[in-house]
């Protein structure tokens, strides 16, 4: 029997794009955030158990980018209903 978890989750307004903090190459877009972690939306699945370094830039007032560099461990990915996208979290 599976249990389903119940975390509050905030959706975004918008997609935020996430970054390889290494490659600075696009990983794909933030879905939804909660305390814990957050679900990431990409072209390509993500491998479980693997540690990621992402990058968000956020414009400022200043006009400039500012950079927030975090890691995540990828704990689940399937296919998202929309064909050619995977949901990972």
């Amino acid at each position: 029997m599976r249990i389903q978890r119940r975390i509050e989750r905030h959706q975004l307004p918008y997609y935020l794009k996430v970054f390889n903090r290494i490659t600075d190459k696009p990983m794909g877009y933030i879905g939804n955030v909660s305390v814990d972690g957050l679900m990431l939306i990409s072209q390509l699945p993500m491998l479980v158990n693997a540690r990621f370094d992402m990058r968000l830039k956020i414009p400022g007032k200043d006009s400039q980018l500012h950079c927030i560099d975090f890691f995540a461990t990828c704990q689940w990915c399937r296919e998202d209903v929309t064909p050619g996208s995977f949901d990972s979290g």
